[in-house]
């Protein structure tokens, strides 16, 4: 990570009082919430392959029917090829490292949380960079508030048009059967086409407007969010591994100790450079959507403001030229 997000970000350890106090600790449901996260990703046991169904053949302890003639048996299919059980010998070996990585993983993470969330330990905070990440989730919030109006706006719009459209198809056709309000039926079956015309330029707009906002909302700002995710769970690992490596430097120094630190090091090392990587690309993101957020808004917003594209104007006249007498809908 570079000097200068280092300097930008204020990160530090906050220790966590041993006082009871839990005021400020979300709700159990978050505690719970936070051990499913932990959880959630289990070990990858598809980094390898196991050989199925025997040695290449068929399964052990099987005869073929076709292997059968007469009264007698064929001879049993030969035994595996040579070095057949050291590879599956190895394979499960392998795998059963995966899952012992995993569990103690799982396990160090959890009893950090734990720590954590009762008051026995400390973690890492940016408090810039996770007032960020709040603001953004704050603001993701309110956004998908608008863009759930905005559907309903929509749906509001396409009936209004609708209805529009057979309101002036029945003053056409009273116009053409009622030859003593004629003028009158056709000039407001008129009005009402241009009255519909307008509502589907403003619908439109309106479904250009969803658009956007559906692809800020559930793209961009769902990327980051995701991202910020991985940054959470690789700040509980490093605090984990950080915790461990702490305690085991304040104990005794024999030469089976001294093979662990030198072990718990390499690993709180990994977990240091993953965290920070992480870091770095949440503040990039979250830097680039605060660069972004101007013309974005100007570009989602703008549909829907009329001094731009005019989308708002309707300009309906509702007296035809020359007419001296008003329409009864004038008149109302």
């Amino acid at each position: 990570m570079s000097d200068g997000i280092l300097s930008k970000a204020a990160t530090m350890e906050i220790p966590i009082s041993s006082n009871g106090d839990t005021s400020s600790l979300p709700e159990d449901d978050g505690l719970e919430q936070d051990l499913q996260q932990v959880m959630v990703s289990g070990p990858n046991l598809n980094e390898t392959s196991i050989v199925s169904g025997g040695y290449g053949g068929t399964a052990e302890g099987i005869i073929p029917t076709g292997t059968i003639k007469g009264p007698g048996l064929h001879p049993p299919p030969p035994g595996p090829p040579p070095g057949g059980e050291e590879v599956v010998r190895g394979i499960a070996v392998e795998k059963f490292d995966i899952v012992k990585k995993w569990g103690i993983n799982t396990y160090k993470c959890t009893k950090q949380l734990l720590s954590e969330r009762f008051g026995r330990g400390s973690r890492t905070v940016d408090l810039e960079l996770e007032t960020q990440i709040e603001l953004l989730r704050e603001t993701k919030r309110k956004y998908e508030s608008v863009l759930q109006l905005a559907r309903a706006l929509t749906a509001h719009l396409y009936s209004l048009v609708q209805t529009q459209h057979a309101l002036g198809d029945a003053f056409a056709d009273l116009s053409q059967k009622s030859p003593e309000l004629q003028e009158e039926f056709g000039y407001n079956a008129e009005t009402q086409k241009l009255l519909c015309k307008n509502g589907e330029t403003l619908l439109g707009a309106v479904n250009f407007f969803v658009s956007s906002i559906n692809t800020l909302v559930n793209k961009t700002m769902e990327d980051t969010l995701m991202t910020v995710k991985q940054y959470e769970t690789a700040r509980l690992e490093y605090d984990a591994y950080r915790t461990d490596l702490e305690e085991l430097s304040m104990g005794p120094r024999d030469a089976g100790a001294v093979s662990r630190l030198d072990a718990a090091q390499s690993q709180f090392q990994s977990h240091k450079d993953k965290y920070e990587k992480l870091r770095a690309d949440v503040a990039i993101k979250l830097k680039f959507l605060e660069e972004n957020k101007v013309g974005a808004g100007t570009g989602v917003w703008g549909g829907l403001g009329g001094h731009r594209t005019g989308r708002w104007q309707f300009n309906i006249k509702l007296k035809t030229p020359g007419a001296e007498k008003p329409s009864w809908l004038e008149e109302q």
